[in-house]
């Protein structure tokens, strides 16, 4: 990122983490402002490593990763589903607030709208803007590790859901599918149905090794609590 670019980032930012704290500050499901900092700092890094190779444009990667979830406050306010494609109007009126081109703002809002859009099995995925792939890659990388380990259990308590249910099997298929009839029935599960199978289906580079190596971090403490779940010394 040129000098210029950082102090264009960075004044957006200024701007926008009034509005984004409003929003956001009350949040106690793992998508607050904390969530949206960490991931713009990932989506920045992973920008950075990938340049050598793609033509990135590292305004676009840090503004729609500090506002990719959008649609999480909408859920809240309003105690229904929203998709991330539903939360496009609110978050455009927030990108009018920056002197941004119209360009960009059409290019912030494909990564916002795109970013859980998991169709990993599907080759024309590689072939979405690389801002859009860096993103998503940003957001599932918060996922994992230890503090995706707190995320996932934070989540849970807020939702009811419990840390384990030994009577229902883990998903061990190789691949991720929001389809595939495994539903989420503990935190513990969710490792399994989805977390673990993130490092495989990253977009960059970056993305996969990063999460592999946060993913191992998740197997080592995953296996250490099954075991003292089951009393064993």
């Amino acid at each position: 990122m040129t000098k210029e670019e950082k102090s264009k980032l960075e004044k957006y930012i200024a701007i926008l983490t009034p509005e984004v704290e409003k929003l956001f500050g009350a949040d106690t499901s793992g998508h607050n402002t904390d969530h949206l900092t960490r991931t713009m700092k990932a989506a920045l890094y992973i920008a950075e490593k990938e340049q050598r190779a793609e033509n990135i444009n590292e305004v676009v990667v840090g503004v729609a990763a500090y506002l990719h979830d959008v649609h999480r406050f909408l859920q809240s306010k309003n105690g229904k589903y929203f998709t991330p494609k539903q939360s496009l109007p609110t978050a455009e009126k927030i990108l009018r607030k920056l002197p941004l081109t119209e360009t960009e703002i059409e290019q912030i809002l494909y990564c916002i709208e795109f970013h859980e859009v998991y169709n990993w099995n599907d080759p024309e995925n590689c072939k979405r803007p690389i801002e859009a792939l860096i993103v998503q890659d940003a957001d599932n990388l918060d996922a994992i590790g230890a503090i995706g380990i707190v995320r996932c259990f934070n989540f849970g308590t807020t939702h009811g859901i419990p840390w384990h249910n030994p009577n229902v099997p883990f998903d061990t298929s190789d691949t991720y599918n929001e389809d595939n009839g495994f539903e989420d029935a503990s935190s513990l599960h969710h490792f399994y149905h989805k977390l673990f199978k993130l490092g495989k289906n990253m977009n960059t580079k970056t993305g996969k090794k990063l999460a592999n190596e946060r993913i191992s971090f998740m197997k080592t403490f995953t296996n250490q609590m099954l075991d003292e779940l089951d009393g064993k010394f």
